[in-house]
């Protein structure tokens, strides 16, 4: 009994300890990506890459400020990006943020088994080369019929 009890104990300060779970962003602006990420999704979904002309557009709902999607298929190569178009067509297997982080393997991942959700890494904002923290909502989308993923995200600093 009292060796289930600490078992217990043991695995909820497990579950509450901060760092021991991925953790994700709740704030407003954080909601605003998740919901400009899944309407980005259902365009991708219904027109293909003819959409990405609209997400380029500056100062529209798909990309100001800060704020742009990115979108890759399942095998690290970049099919779109609004705020780094140099990126496009290229492969992003291996590279790692600042800590390390295989960030865009993280993001392929996400939308390969949960089909959604957020993953957090370092990257420079637009016009800049210094690393921020960053947080990327990443979806699950089908691109012309190929399976890939659309994003964007959001620096908290």
């Amino acid at each position: 009994m009292f060796k289930q009890f600490f078992m217990c104990a043991a695995l909820v300060a497990a579950l509450v300890t901060p760092g021991s779970a991925q953790q994700h962003p709740t704030t407003a602006q954080a909601k605003q990506i998740e919901t400009l990420v899944n309407k980005a999704a259902a365009e991708i979904d219904a027109k293909g890459k003819a959409i990405f002309a609209e997400f380029r557009k500056k100062d529209s709902e798909w990309f100001h400020g800060d704020t742009y999607l990115f979108v890759y298929d399942l095998k690290s190569n970049v099919l779109f990006n609004a705020a780094f178009p140099a990126r496009e067509g290229t492969n992003t297997t291996g590279q790692k943020d600042a800590n390390g982080k295989l960030f865009h393997h993280e993001f392929i991942t996400m939308a390969e088994t949960k089909g959604s959700g957020w993953v957090d890494y370092m990257f420079p904002k637009p016009g800049q080369t210094q690393a921020s923290r960053k947080w990327a909502f990443v979806k699950a989308v089908k691109v012309d019929g190929v399976p890939g993923l659309v994003a964007s995200g959001f620096y908290p600093e």
